[in-house]
């Protein structure tokens, strides 16, 4: 719900007063409809602002956006929990019940292992079958 501006204006707040902080990219509908996710605001929040930028998440999926923006780097996820999604409430659809929350840590803690650190290198599993398949066959 907030503009660029909206956006620069707080900051300087924040820089001025040196509190940390963390933006959060948000869509702000119940339930936010997948294709407007826009994910790649998450980068260009945290290349223009220079700090942490997390996801808070309406989308009535568990995984399909937010890990995604895990991926892209958000570094935090905030999501609504309910108890019941077919509750009474403007927030209810978009919220997730414990099993949706217990799923998308778990899955969160995977794309943690399987991102890796960027830096190419040959796993053990991989020596066996180094050899055998650098063979050149005429």
């Amino acid at each position: 719900m907030s503009t660029m501006k909206d956006i620069v204006n707080a900051t300087k707040i924040f820089k001025k007063y040196k509190c940390p902080f963390e933006l959060m990219h948000c869509h702000s509908a119940y339930p936010m409809p997948t294709e407007e996710a826009n994910l790649s605001m998450i980068s260009v929040l945290k290349k223009k602002f220079k700090c942490n930028v997390g996801y808070s998440g309406h989308e009535i999926s568990a995984t399909n956006v937010s890990i995604p923006a895990v991926m892209m780097g958000a570094s935090s996820i905030e999501r609504h929990i309910t108890l019941n999604r077919t509750w009474y409430g403007h927030d209810q659809a978009a919220s997730l019940e414990p099993q949706g929350i217990h799923r998308l840590v778990r899955d969160v803690r995977v794309l943690e292992k399987i991102r890796g650190n960027g830096k190419k290198k040959i796993w053990p599993a991989e020596i066996p079958n180094q050899k055998k398949l650098r063979q050149i066959f005429c």
